[in-house]
């Protein structure tokens, strides 16, 4: 099937032209995708093809982000294959590292710093994953770790490997989290007790756990804010 390059549209129809002259924050979620897309088909534009995977998403870029590459291409949007979908995927993974980066430079200081810093990274996640994140005596992160992932309803925490990477970064206080791709943010009793035994271990070796963070694209539920660490 012949394909349109951007190149060959109407001058006023051209997202990268828009771009440099007036800058990206001019063109719509459509446009933007269509410069990563780069060419339609003789039946649809980069632009159509773009709206068309907005749609299959509820018109939300947030939605696309979780997707995978697999994910996008068995929504059967014809004229996008694999090397769209591949350069889709790698654009937003871009942006959550630019904004996990940017969390890195606030320290934490409160349930809600740490709660934007896990949700940059895990949010869009669709099984669950178990994570510690280590900080130092100013409360500033030093570490950050997936430690284990599991399934669309749990995964497992071994309190060794945390144990171990704590004191393999020096580090004073641990901050536990896990996301619940479901949306629910209520802490599970094995929540609680993992959370617990990790509390004795690692009271034992002088560091403080100092909450358990449970994020999904609902928002946050925080062990120490709500008493149960």
């Amino acid at each position: 099937m012949e394909k349109i390059s951007i190149k060959n549209w109407a001058e006023d129809d051209r997202p990268r032209e828009k771009l440099l002259s007036n800058g990206a924050f001019v063109l719509s979620n459509a446009e933007l995708l269509a410069i990563l897309i780069n060419n339609g088909t003789k039946e649809a534009s980069a632009v159509d093809l773009s709206k068309a995977l907005l749609n299959a998403c509820n018109n939300s870029i947030h939605q696309l982000s979780k997707l995978s590459v697999k994910e996008i291409l068995y929504l059967k949007i014809k004229g996008i294959g694999p090397a769209k979908a591949v350069a889709i995927v790698a654009a937003l993974e871009l942006a959550t590292r630019r904004d996990l980066e940017d969390k890195h430079k606030v320290k934490i200081a409160s349930s809600r710093d740490i709660a934007a810093f896990l949700q940059a990274k895990l949010q869009y996640l669709q099984h669950e994953v178990f994570a510690i994140v280590l900080l130092n005596n100013y409360n500033n992160v030093i570490h950050f770790e997936i430690i284990s992932k599991g399934g669309i309803t749990g995964t497992v925490a071994d309190p060794r490997i945390i144990l171990k990477k704590a004191l393999q970064h020096n580090t004073t206080g641990i901050i536990l989290s896990h996301n619940h791709p479901s949306g629910n943010l209520h802490p599970s009793s094995a929540d609680k007790d993992i959370t617990q035994k990790i509390k004795m271990a690692v009271t034992a070796l002088d560091i403080k756990l100092l909450d358990h963070i449970i994020v999904s694209d609902m928002g946050y539920f925080s062990f120490a804010d709500e008493g149960v660490l």
